[in-house]
């Protein structure tokens, strides 16, 4: 097998690891890092649960090699609360009970984050498209767009 060390921002931390060079971002996250709030479900980049954020931009941890975020600030759930305060898009999410299972919860919470970063007052549509890679089998849809919605106001 060829390893290789890959050095990541992780939530504001460094961290280096050797890794085989088939290893995922989300393997490297989960199982090195022992950051499980990254979840992986179908394994081939269909359904927005590995979601996070690299360079700022939600990506598909589990198609993503790990090699391949080599040098990339990565920032995952456990990374969005600010000394040790959930963030805004956090307390909505709980404020309007946008989520069920929570499986798919820290995906939406990186895409919502992404999307709030690059348009803090986002319209409903803009909302939905952003939002649109990440899939909720509860069908928590529109409790998910309210959340983001209140975020939105709520950081004006």
């Amino acid at each position: 097998m060829d390893e290789l060390d890959v050095t990541i921002q992780l939530n504001g931390d460094a961290l280096t690891v050797r890794v085989d060079a088939t290893t995922s971002l989300a393997e490297l996250l989960r199982n090195q890092a022992g950051l499980t709030g990254t979840k992986v479900a179908c394994g081939e980049g269909t359904c927005g649960a590995c979601t996070v954020l690299v360079d700022g931009a939600p990506t598909l941890s589990c198609i993503l090699l790990a090699a391949q975020a080599d040098g990339a600030d990565v920032r995952t759930v456990e990374g969005l609360s600010v000394d040790g305060e959930l963030s805004v898009l956090q307390r909505a999410f709980i404020a309007e009970d946008a989520f069920q299972c929570g499986f798919c919860t820290p995906g939406q919470l990186a895409s919502a984050t992404a999307l709030l970063t690059a348009n803090p007052t986002p319209t409903r549509d803009e909302i939905r498209h952003a939002m649109a890679g990440n899939l909720c089998r509860c069908g928590t849809y529109p409790k998910i767009e309210l959340a983001v919605l209140r975020a939105s106001e709520g950081s004006r």
